[in-house]
């Protein structure tokens, strides 16, 4: 039964710190047993970030919004990417943002700031989403418990180094229904090639880089990823060679 203050020690080993942005996506059964569960492990992350810094969380509803069912609701739509998120966004004073499929909520300092404006996105990952603050502020990814093929920033990133077919040319007409009820028209192009699969081939460059780090709390990997020099790297990469995530792509 894992403990908060073993949490806390675990997530500051790991590469956390006072201050940090930090993004999140995790395998809440992965950590094993929890004493107090997943609050446990949300309060042990903002202890480590502090009142200074900002936690957030993917909280992506993509499995559940699409053409068929045009609709997300902020408050009410649940997110389809795991356990924890699904606690976290219902926390007092977290804001989620306002994308349809790929939304984000947050709590701390700049969380307001962070999760603004994203149903004007017309992709999920815009340099102006985000995943681009993320970058540009130089914030962290910690993945819990499963690999870097969950790591939705590397979409930014495609989609920052222009990547033929890294979002859909046709558009579909989506809806956001914010926690007033006013109703958003938002027009989204999807993701359109499948890569993620191919993300955990990044994690020997990004660890030489000096821009991952691997750590194990119990039997669970903790992957910190630093955000802007794993962009830059990659952003170059794909720019010149993108098969290093498309095994049928040449130079």
């Amino acid at each position: 039964m894992k403990t908060r203050t073993e949490l806390i020690t675990a997530f500051r080993t790991a590469g956390l710190a006072v201050g940090d942005l930090v993004l999140v996506h995790s395998a809440l059964r992965k950590l094993g047993p929890v004493e107090g569960g997943a609050d446990t492990v949300i309060d042990a992350l903002l202890e480590v970030v502090g009142n200074q810094g900002t936690l957030a969380m993917a909280t992506h509803t993509f499995r559940l919004v699409n053409a068929v069912q045009p609709v997300f609701h902020q408050t009410l739509t649940p997110t389809n990417v795991g356990a924890l998120s699904n606690v976290f966004r219902k926390r007092p004073g977290v804001l989620r943002s306002l994308h349809p499929t790929h939304s984000v909520a947050a709590l701390g300092s700049r969380a307001a700031e962070f999760v603004a404006g994203h149903e004007h996105d017309d992709t999920p990952c815009s340099a102006t989403s985000p995943y681009g603050r993320l970058r540009d502020w130089g914030g962290k990814v910690l993945i819990i418990g499963v690999g870097l093929e969950c790591c939705t920033f590397f979409h930014g990133c495609e989609q920052w180094a222009h990547l033929p077919g890294a979002v859909s040319a046709t558009a579909v007409q989506l809806y956001s229904v914010t926690a007033a009820g006013q109703i958003i028209p938002v027009t989204a192009h999807p993701h359109y090639i499948n890569t993620w699969d191919q993300y955990p081939r990044l994690e020997p460059h990004l660890i030489q880089l000096g821009a991952l780090r691997v750590s194990y709390v119990g039997d669970c990997a903790l992957r910190v990823l630093q955000a802007k020099p794993a962009a830059d790297w990659l952003v170059a990469r794909l720019s010149q060679d993108p098969s290093i995530i498309m095994a049928d792509a040449k130079p």
